[in-house]
């Protein structure tokens, strides 16, 4: 083999390597990426709590603290359930699909979410919400909000399956989900997490009751 030659296999052997090496710290560079970006995420969702902590509302604490306080269980949603559900036809499939868009959230959020997140919740003392906004602290993890994914669940369930009460479930779930921030017990990340995940869980109750309807009805 001439100089030539060993010279030109010890480069190529060199650039496999090089190549090789920098396949092998790829994952690590993204890992890198992906932990700086949840860091500064979190630094927006810390900073975006605290604004919302050192504004002053006195004139929406109290009822954004009640309307907290009322969502507890979902009880708002099963309230508005128990009402449509007394009117036949699309008012009651309404109801039907709203209340198992709740269940869908409600189990995917506590059973799930919460135990494999354990995101400790905010400090509200720290933070200095004032005490007129104040609801009892959950003992529960912080990520996602139930409250927000029932709230959104059934909105979407429900508004998808009785257009008419669309606009006014959605407003709903949102104030909802803006009072547990107002109230100092979840951070913004909470809520967005919840909201998504009842939008899904409140297609996936539509989807489920399409096909069980498709399922009852008698063959052609």
């Amino acid at each position: 083999m001439s100089s030539e030659d060993q010279s030109r296999n010890e480069d190529g052997g060199g650039t496999r390597t090089a190549s090789a090496v920098r396949l092998r710290d790829r994952p690590r560079a993204v890992l890198s990426t992906a932990q700086a970006v949840l860091h500064d995420l979190r630094a927006v969702d810390g900073a975006v709590y605290g604004a919302v902590a050192a504004t002053p509302t006195p004139a929406l604490d109290v009822g954004l603290r009640r309307l907290s306080n009322a969502a507890d269980h979902s009880k708002i949603s099963f309230a508005v359930a128990a009402g449509l559900a007394l009117i036949p036809g699309r008012p009651r499939r309404a109801a039907a699909a709203g209340l198992g868009a709740i269940a869908i959230a409600s189990a995917t959020a506590n059973l799930l979410g919460k135990r494999l997140v354990r995101r400790p919740r905010p400090d509200r003392e720290a933070a200095r919400v004032v005490a007129g906004r104040h609801v009892p602290m959950p003992e529960s993890a912080s990520f996602p909000s139930g409250h927000t994914a029932s709230a959104v669940a059934f909105a979407t369930a429900a508004g998808v399956a009785l257009p008419p009460a669309a606009v006014p479930l959605a407003l709903l779930a949102s104030a909802v989900g803006y009072s547990r921030v107002h109230t100092g017990v979840h951070y913004p990340g909470d809520v967005a997490a919840g909201a998504v995940l009842g939008l899904a869980s409140g297609a996936a109750s539509l989807a489920i009751g399409a096909s069980l309807l498709k399922t009852r009805r008698p063959a052609g």
